[in-house]
Protein backbone atom coordinates (compact mmCIF):
# COMPACT_ATOMS: atom_id res chain seq x y z
CA UNK A 1 0.00 0.00 0.00
CA UNK A 2 1.72 3.66 -0.86
CA UNK A 3 0.87 6.26 0.99
CA UNK A 4 -1.91 9.49 -0.36
CA UNK A 5 -0.10 12.20 1.05
CA UNK A 6 2.13 13.45 -2.43
CA UNK A 7 5.78 13.99 -0.13
CA UNK A 8 4.97 10.59 1.74
CA UNK A 9 4.39 9.25 -1.46
CA UNK A 10 7.45 10.57 -3.53
CA UNK A 11 9.51 9.10 -0.99
CA UNK A 12 8.16 5.47 -0.75
CA UNK A 13 8.02 5.32 -4.48
CA UNK A 14 11.79 6.33 -4.52
CA UNK A 15 12.97 4.00 -2.06
CA UNK A 16 11.46 1.44 -3.63
CA UNK A 17 12.08 2.08 -7.39
CA UNK A 18 15.81 2.62 -5.58
CA UNK A 19 15.89 -0.86 -3.57
CA UNK A 20 13.73 -2.93 -5.28
CA UNK A 21 12.58 -2.11 -8.94
CA UNK A 22 14.65 -1.59 -12.15
CA UNK A 23 11.92 0.79 -13.83
CA UNK A 24 8.33 2.88 -13.11
CA UNK A 25 6.81 -0.15 -14.97
CA UNK A 26 8.23 -2.72 -12.75
CA UNK A 27 6.48 -1.08 -9.90
CA UNK A 28 3.25 -0.32 -11.07
CA UNK A 29 2.51 -4.13 -12.28
CA UNK A 30 3.83 -5.67 -9.07
CA UNK A 31 1.94 -2.69 -6.83
CA UNK A 32 -0.85 -2.97 -9.04
CA UNK A 33 -0.87 0.63 -9.53
CA UNK A 34 -2.00 3.13 -12.69
CA UNK A 35 1.65 4.50 -13.23
CA UNK A 36 -0.51 7.67 -15.10
CA UNK A 37 -2.21 8.20 -11.64
CA UNK A 38 1.58 7.64 -9.57
CA UNK A 39 2.94 10.07 -12.29
CA UNK A 40 0.36 12.86 -11.96
CA UNK A 41 -0.30 12.72 -8.07
CA UNK A 42 3.65 13.51 -8.17
CA UNK A 43 3.47 16.16 -11.19
CA UNK A 44 1.06 18.11 -9.12
CA UNK A 45 4.06 18.57 -6.40
CA UNK A 46 6.37 19.11 -8.60
CA UNK A 47 8.29 15.57 -9.93
CA UNK A 48 8.11 13.87 -12.82
CA UNK A 49 10.02 10.26 -13.14
CA UNK A 50 13.57 9.84 -15.21
CA UNK A 51 13.72 6.45 -16.18
CA UNK A 52 17.73 7.42 -16.53
CA UNK A 53 18.30 7.88 -13.08
CA UNK A 54 15.23 5.31 -12.06
CA UNK A 55 13.37 7.81 -9.80
CA UNK A 56 11.11 11.19 -9.46
CA UNK A 57 13.04 14.15 -9.63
Amino acid sequence: MLPNDPIMLLSAVNMKLRDRYASLDALCEDLDVSRAELEEKLAAVGYAYDAAQNRFI
